[in-house]
């Protein structure tokens, strides 16, 4: 899996403790090495991460390497972003986006816990 900068990778073993037990909300990328637009998102990723670091965990979940949570999500398309709060996934898009956009549609969650 082409791993993002700065980006943590998580698994079916550790993703309730990385994810569902955090903090603070979790972007999650379910991606896989095969799927071009998941090469784009990397550096969006990456620098989304850097950005919001102590607002924002970024972790990456190759679905091919981890079917218990991809199937528990019910993703079927990479790249499939979910955000995580409280063990709880309240925001769910599908597809690359540009940093702009991302941060944009993350605004809500990050900021007012909605």
């Amino acid at each position: 899996m082409m791993r993002a900068e700065g980006v943590a990778e998580v698994t079916d073993a550790d993703f309730d403790a990385e994810v569902l037990g955090a903090e603070l909300p979790v972007l999650v990328e379910f991606t896989a090495d095969w799927c071009g637009p998941c090469r784009q998102l990397a550096p969006v990723l990456s620098a989304t991460a850097a950005q919001e670091a102590g607002r924002l965990k970024v972790v990456q979940l190759d679905v091919d390497a981890n079917p218990e949570i991809t199937a528990r999500y019910a993703v079927l398309s990479m790249p499939t972003l979910m955000v995580f709060r409280a063990g709880e996934p309240v925001k769910s898009m599908v597809g690359a986006r540009p940093k702009r956009r991302l941060l944009q549609e993350l605004e809500d969650v990050i900021r007012t816990g909605a």
